[in-house]
């Protein structure tokens, strides 16, 4: 059995864990790789999902063989067969946990973003993780459940070794595993995509099942697929509009990019807890996509962009909002092209780690307010936005730089930074066409 990625585990570890959907149930997904598949479980179980923090504690020079797992409350879990094999002293294995404490403790402020942990007292617990090797990171989350009051524990992975119900079955009252092959290795080698999960990939699948789950409580913005008419094509994307919202944001993606963009997400669902709406769609189909000269045509991407701008002003949902524009890398010059054209003529226009230079003669046209943020060492791309923010001759302009960050604004913090950026610049510069109550209910 070869999984695609983590998402299709959670897929089809949700359908093994139907049962349990209209249970008393909370996800708990292991950082990192755990949370993606944990997020597709929870969908299924229109559940909520939370982290559990656990960190393997390495061998010294062998750090991608567990000895043991630490958690949050104090749990700690050691591999005796695995320490005394390897030889591993007291000194060492006190400065590995000291250091993976630390590693922990700061990896929980930023996932869960101050907020409290989701409760488990006296609820069913599904823990998941990307698979389990050694068992010692799914043995510790386990006593973590328990030790937090959770009446029962399920420890649910897509794969593990043949003998995990020796290994796990008492830390757990249930195990659910839709793979236990022989010959296991390593957890990656049945995925055809085990990709590293990053940190911003973690807090967005909590945001995104933090919404979802507010959205089947009856709490959320309304969130909706949308087929955007873009001449004779069709352009899928998603429209989320938090209740009473008196704008909304399109997002053009760079090359390469689309309406999935983990970033472009990220960004969007702080604008959607300011209350902005958003629309993120393909700029391109999947055909078109194949051609590679169409991901840099500025003319063809900032057309799609127009055309749905046209197609939000006719929306019964988004008729008269106030709209702007975010465009990231080569979406950015699109944004700006497009806010030149007199049919379009935005509101307001941010650019993340943009290429505004590829708009060329169009920068003098642009009317609507544009913020530029790029990351300090990003330095090419600064300079051009800094020659580029000169040619903004007839509107207000402003570049911030958040030092430190590279293109992807990869580094810890960096895309936090830019949503904040971003949503002051939008909260301060858009306003409905409107009167708000006129728009009808969400």
């Amino acid at each position: 059995m070869l999984l695609t990625d983590r998402r299709e585990a959670g897929r089809l570890l949700g359908e093994r864990l139907a049962y349990l959907r209209g249970q008393d149930v909370v996800v708990l997904g292991l950082p990192r790789g755990g949370v993606p598949v944990g997020a597709a479980v929870a969908a299924a179980l229109d559940a909520p999902l939370d982290i559990c923090m656990v960190r393997k504690l390495g061998v010294p020079h062998q750090p991608e063989l567990g000895m043991g797992a630490i958690g949050e409350d104090g749990v700690r879990v050691i591999n005796q067969e695995v320490r005394h094999a390897t030889g591993v002293g007291d000194a060492d294995l006190e400065r590995v946990e000291a250091q993976e404490r630390e590693v922990l403790r700061r990896r929980a402020g930023r996932y869960r973003d101050a907020h409290a942990p989701v409760p488990v007292a006296g609820r069913t617990v599904v823990v998941v993780d990307d698979g389990v090797a050694t068992g010692s990171t799914a043995r510790a989350a386990c006593r973590i459940a328990r030790a937090r009051g959770a009446a029962r524990v399920v420890l649910a992975v897509p794969v593990a070794p043949q003998d995990f119900p020796r290994r796990l079955g008492e830390e757990a009252d249930e195990l659910v595993c839709l793979h236990t092959p022989a010959g296991f290795l390593a957890i990656g080698q049945f995925y055809d995509d085990f990709t590293q999960v990053g940190d911003d990939e973690v807090t967005t699948c909590l945001r995104q099942a933090a919404g979802h789950h507010d959205r089947v409580a009856g709490t959320g913005p309304e969130d909706r697929e949308a087929e955007v008419a873009a001449g004779a094509v069709r352009l899928r994307g998603r429209l989320t509009l938090p209740a009473g919202a008196t704008a909304v944001v399109a997002f053009a993606h760079g090359s390469g990019s689309g309406r999935h963009s983990p970033r472009n997400r990220f960004v969007a669902e702080g604008l959607n807890r300011a209350g902005l709406g958003t629309l993120l769609f393909d700029l391109l189909t999947e055909d078109e996509e194949r051609d590679r000269a169409n991901v840099f045509d500025i003319a063809l991407l900032a057309g799609r962009l127009a055309d749905a701008t046209a197609w939000l002003r006719e929306e019964p949902d988004t008729e008269g909002l106030a709209i702007g524009y975010f465009g990231a890398s080569t979406g950015a010059a699109a944004a700006l092209w497009a806010a030149a054209e007199p049919s379009a003529r935005p509101a307001v226009v941010v650019s993340r780690g943009g290429r505004p230079d590829l708009a060329g003669p169009r920068l003098p046209e642009v009317t609507a307010p544009t913020l530029l943020v790029v990351g300090g060492a990003d330095t090419q791309v600064l300079d051009l936005n800094r020659a580029a923010r000169a040619r903004l001759l007839r509107c207000e302009s402003r570049l911030d730089v958040v030092p430190g960050a590279t293109h992807l604004f990869a580094e810890p913090g960096a895309l936090e930074r830019v949503t904040e950026l971003a949503r002051d610049w939008f909260t301060g510069h858009l306003a409905p066409t409107r009167p708000a109550h006129a728009k009808g209910p969400c």
